[in-house]
C-alpha cells in the first residue's frame, strides 16, 4: 500500500494522465470540476449539475469504498477540483489523508449534512450528532422524519423556500477533518449508508444543489430546476418502494445480506436485514458468527439470502447451502453497476433492489 507520505512527494508527471483526462474533457466547456468520493454521489451530482458540471468519482462503479486505496492519479484529480462532495459519517476512512496529500483548494460538501443518522448496534451513545434521535415511523413517508424539516411533497424546493439547514453551504478545505468524523478506523458508532433511504437521498440532493450554487452562482436557475425535477423523481421512487413492500406478508420480511449496508432501508421501509458482517466490508466474520447466523435463519425460517455486488459471494453461498434458503439475487449497496448492469443510476439501483427483495420474499 502506498503511504501518503509517498503521495505527498509524487512528481507532477505521476498524475499527469489523470489531470489531462480531466481537463481535456472539460476545457472547452463552461463547467466546474466536481470530485465525488463514490459512484452513487457522482450520479446525484450529475443529475443536479447537468451540463454545468464535470464529475469524476474517486471510487468508480462496481468498486468498494470501504477498501479503496487512493493512487497518484487520485491526488492529482482532487488537486484540480472546484468542489469535493463526500458522504461523511465515517464512510471514507481514507479521505482525510488524501485531501491533505493533494493540497486541494476545493470547497467541501458533506452530503449527509442535516439528516437523522442511524446508530450501529453497540455503538457509542455519546457520539456527536446522535443525541436522542427519533427514527420515525417506517410505515408513513410523511412521518419519516423529514430530518431537515422539509415535507416530501416537493412543491417548494429547498433552495427556494429559504430553509436554513443550520450549516454553511460548503466547507473550506481547512475543515476537511469533518469529512468523515473518524480517524480511518472503520465507521465507529454510525451507519454511513444513509442513501438507502430515499428520504435521505432527497436531503443529499438539496445539499448538493446548495453547494453547486455556492461555487457557481451563475448556474443557480439550472441547479434549482434540475434539483426540483430530480426530487420529484425521488418522491415517486419512495412511494413506489413503499407500495411494493406493503404487499409483502408481514411475517416474511426478513432477508440476509453480505454486509450490514441496509439499516436505513430497514428503518424506512420495514424489511429486516441480517448480515454476515458489519457495516464495513474490510472485516471478515468469525466462524462462530456465521454459525449463529445459520442457526437464526433456520429457526426463523428466513426466506432469502442475497449476494452484494461489492462483496465476496462465498459466505452467502455457504449460508444458502447449509440452510436451504434461496439466493434471491444480487443487491447493489455501495456502488452503481457498470454499463451492462441493472444499477446505472441511484434510482435504477433502488428499483432493482426493491424488485429483487420483493420477488424473493413473494416466492417463499
Amino acid at each position: 500500500m502506498n503511504s501518503f507520505h509517498h503521495l505527498r512527494s509524487l512528481t507532477a508527471a505521476a498524475g499527469l494522465a489523470a489531470f489531462l483526462q480531466w481537463h481535456g474533457a472539460a476545457a472547452d466547456e463552461d463547467t466546474i470540476d466536481v470530485v465525488t468520493s463514490f459512484s452513487i454521489l457522482g450520479d446525484m451530482v450529475a443529475e443536479v449539475g447537468g451540463d454545468r458540471v464535470h464529475v469524476i468519482s474517486l471510487v468508480g462503479v462496481g468498486e468498494d469504498t470501504h477498501v479503496f486505496i487512493p493512487g497518484p492519479s487520485d491526488v492529482q484529480t482532487l488537486a484540480a477540483a472546484d468542489l469535493l462532495v463526500v458522504n461523511g459519517l465515517g464512510f471514507e476512512g481514507w479521505l482525510d489523508r488524501l485531501v491533505e496529500a493533494s493540497g486541494t483548494e476545493a470547497a467541501l460538501l458533506v452530503a449527509t449534512r442535516g439528516l437523522d443518522v442511524l446508530k450501529v448496534e453497540g455503538g457509542d451513545d455519546d457520539h456527536d450528532n446522535e443525541e436522542d434521535h427519533e427514527h420515525g415511523d417506517a410505515d408513513g413517508h410523511d412521518d419519516h422524519a423529514d430530518e431537515d424539516g422539509h415535507d416530501h411533497g416537493h412543491d417548494d424546493h429547498a433552495d427556494e423556500d429559504g430553509h436554513d439547514h443550520g450549516h454553511d453551504e460548503t466547507h473550506d478545505r481547512d475543515d476537511h477533518a469533518e469529512v468523515d468524523g473518524h480517524d480511518d478506523h472503520g465507521h465507529g458508532p454510525i451507519d454511513p449508508h444513509a442513501w438507502q433511504d430515499v428520504a435521505n437521498a432527497e436531503i443529499y440532493v438539496r445539499n448538493i444543489a446548495e453547494a453547486l450554487i455556492a461555487v457557481d452562482s451563475d448556474g443557480q436557475e439550472v441547479y434549482e430546476a434540475n434539483a426540483e425535477r430530480y426530487l420529484e423523481e425521488l418522491n415517486a421512487l419512495d412511494h413506489d418502494i413503499r407500495d411494493a413492500i406493503a404487499d409483502l406478508p408481514e411475517n416474511h420480511r426478513t432477508v440476509v445480506t453480505s454486509h450490514d449496508a441496509f439499516g436505513y432501508f430497514e428503518r424506512a421501509y420495514g424489511i429486516t436485514f441480517l448480515a454476515a458482517i458489519g457495516s464495513s466490508t474490510d472485516a471478515a466474520p468469525s466462524a462462530g458468527e456465521v454459525a449463529a447466523l445459520i442457526r437464526q435463519i433456520r429457526e426463523e425460517q428466513i426466506s432469502a439470502v442475497f449476494i452484494e455486488s461489492i462483496t465476496d459471494n462465498r459466505i452467502i453461498d455457504r449460508i444458502a447451502e447449509e440452510t436451504g434458503a434461496v439466493v434471491g439475487g444480487t443487491l447493489y449497496s455501495d456502488a452503481l453497476s457498470n454499463a451492462d448492469g441493472p444499477a446505472l443510476t441511484y434510482i435504477d439501483m433502488m428499483r432493482h433492489n426493491t424488485t429483487m427483495l420483493t420477488s424473493a420474499i413473494m416466492a417463499f
